[in-house]
């Protein structure tokens, strides 16, 4: 039975692609399989979206041999980290703005783990919060607000009741 390094490595085989994978774990213990190549930019695509969609396949092939694998991720030369660091990075300085101005932004659309990460990001910022339509909601987009300072809100409590 292949491993999944072994199918990823037959799969980008059968695409063209000369690779070296290393098998590694993120810190969630997701196995990852790192890829190392001469033509990175063609294989993660356009804003990843190669790499999502060997991503996909890749846990497709796996499922489809075994209902229970474990989700693995693929990544190449580290380009995932750096996004989420980008990502995050950019909504912070977005968040700036929320904290000055007070008033509410709304960012663009994203992927769900995109969102994740964002909303994981301020979950414990003092004036900055995130929001966003539940899942069912045909717009993934995200709006950063102003948190109300809890005496404030412990305040408007007292008075109205």
């Amino acid at each position: 039975m292949m491993t999944p390094k072994d199918l990823l490595d037959t799969l980008l085989g059968y695409l063209g692609f000369v690779v070296q994978i290393e098998e590694t774990s993120n810190e969630g213990g997701n196995p990852t399989l790192q890829i190392y190549t001469e033509e990175s930019g063609r294989l993660i695509g356009r804003n990843g979206e190669t790499l999502e969609a060997i991503q996909f396949l890749l846990n497709r092939l796996l499922q489809a041999r075994d209902k229970d694998a474990e989700k693995v991720i693929v990544d190449c030369e580290h380009y995932r980290s750096m996004r989420e660091d980008r990502i995050v990075q950019r909504v912070r300085e977005l968040a700036e703005r929320v904290r000055i101005t007070g008033r509410s932004l709304q960012l663009e659309p994203m992927n769900s783990y995109e969102r994740r990460l964002v909303h994981n990001a301020f979950k414990d910022d003092p004036d900055v919060a995130t929001w966003s339509p539940s899942d069912s909601a045909r717009i993934k987009q995200i709006t950063l607000v102003k948190r109300q300072p809890k005496k404030e809100a412990a305040q408007k409590e007292q008075i109205s009741s």
